[in-house]
């Protein structure tokens, strides 16, 4: 097989909303929406899914074979959905948090009930209050094997190429971070930090108070894979610590398997193996077209020059940038990359001059493999020190005068959150959806 054609997919989460920009949990409704109008479309339904509260929804894509396919079927998919809230006066708000108090309204189903049992109700309901998009890029068929990880049946080739592909993941958890960090409120407050990140995955280390404080095995970021014997060893230690909580919290082994919950699929890692043979990435705020197009050209790029120059990807003892060395790619280790990276991108994000440069050596990496959406990422690179989140973007139009955004600026932020997102879809070639990049220097230099 050719090694170099490898697909990628997306799920996005968004907030559903009504026109004054309150939350809604008319999530079921919506779908089927979005379902009839997909059927009338010749589109596939199946790309239009339930979260698990009843205000969140998931739109996905197929795999596909680039960049700018998987930015076409995105725009297409999100179009629809788009039309399909308008007809019914709902709105799809598209940022990472919420910015008002929620209560979200969880649904009745075994798994969730599981989930929430063992990491506690409140501590869970972090997860229905932001949102994220996941990246999938496609490892060999077949090298991942639910039961057992990696499969026994795979060349020594494949499962090389997916410890390459689950290092530079892993590798790049922090640049993603830092450069799609979206909404700087949650619950109503301005927390200083990147709001998906904390609360999601959390840490006790940084005293982030999120869903997997006391759960990093299941929820957090995990080592690189130095082996395929390591990468195996480190699914199991995690499935085992899910149970032993589980246990802890006093929920049968049985029932967990029942709700069809396996190996694989008890991770909520920001990097994980999927059973859709796939790398997940999972740190993604949720945002703007334009933000997620310029991920997807970052992540494709790297990828696709690891393959192409079949390069080895490791860590190396106090780096902290990317850098090639003959047919290497040496990576920050982990200590500094799960520990000072982590923070400063979650905290200060671009603006700190040792996460400027660790993004900077990724789109430098990323924009010698050449090919459509190369010259955007070189130009970001040129102009880093100008990048400006949609987080600072906001923050500079809605500066709370108290500690509490009042309610009327957080439903106006909503509602005017929903309008960017209509008319990036608006005018956004979907043809050439890449284009859009290097046509818009505001995702330069951006502005709310």
């Amino acid at each position: 097989m050719n090694v170099l054609k490898r697909r990628i997919g997306l799920e996005q989460e968004f907030f559903l909303v009504d026109e004054t920009g309150y939350l809604s949990e008319r999530a079921d409704e919506f779908l089927e929406g979005c379902h009839l109008m997909a059927q009338t479309q010749g589109l596939n339904p199946k790309y239009f899914v339930p979260e698990f509260v009843k205000s969140m929804v998931e739109i996905n894509t197929p795999p596909a074979d680039t960049g700018t396919e998987l930015g076409r079927v995105y725009l297409k998919n999100l179009k629809l959905a788009l039309s399909a809230a308008q007809q019914m006066g709902l709105r799809l708000y598209p940022l990472s948090s919420y910015p008002l108090h929620i209560t979200p309204v969880m649904r009745d189903q075994p798994n969730y009930h599981i989930q929430a049992r063992t990491v506690g109700y409140e501590k869970f309901l972090h997860a229905g209050k932001c949102t994220g998009t996941h990246l999938h890029l496609e490892v060999p068929p077949g090298v991942i094997d639910p039961g057992v990880a990696i499969s026994y049946n795979s060349t020594s080739e494949e499962r090389e190429e997916l410890l390459n592909i689950y290092n530079l993941a892993t590798a790049c958890d922090s640049a993603l971070i830092s450069l799609t960090r979206a909404c700087p409120f949650y619950e109503g407050q301005a927390i200083g930090l990147a709001a998906h990140t904390t609360r999601y995955r959390g840490s006790e280390t940084f005293g982030w108070e999120g869903v997997y404080t006391d759960l990093q095995p299941v929820g957090g970021l995990m080592p690189y894979a130095l082996s395929v014997e390591g990468l195996v060893e480190q699914q199991f230690a995690r499935y085992y610590a899910w149970l032993q909580a589980m246990e802890k919290a006093g929920i049968e082994p049985n029932l967990f398997k029942e709700a069809g919950v396996s190996l694989l699929k008890s991770a909520w890692n920001p990097v994980r193996l999927n059973n859709l043979s796939t790398i997940e990435i999972r740190c993604i705020d949720s945002n703007y077209p334009l933000v997620i197009l310029a991920v997807i050209t970052l992540l494709e790029k790297a990828a696709d020059r690891v393959r192409r120059e079949k390069l080895t990807v490791r860590p190396a003892k106090e780096m902290q940038i990317f850098e090639v060395v003959g047919d290497r790619l040496y990576v920050p280790d982990f200590e500094y990359l799960s520990g000072e990276l982590l923070y400063t991108s979650a905290t200060e994000g671009v603006k700190n001059p040792k996460v400027k440069a660790y993004v900077d050596s990724i789109l430098q990496f990323a924009s010698a493999a050449g090919g459509e959406g190369a010259n955007f990422l070189a130009k970001l690179s040129k102009h880093l020190d100008h990048y400006q989140t949609i987080e600072a973007g906001i923050l500079q139009e809605f500066t709370p005068t108290t500690a509490q955004l009042p309610l009327d600026d957080g439903l106006r932020l909503v509602r005017e959150c929903c309008d960017k997102l209509e008319a990036q879809v608006s005018w956004i070639d979907t043809e050439n959806p890449l284009a859009a990049l290097d046509a818009d220097e505001g995702l330069l230099l951006q502005q709310h």
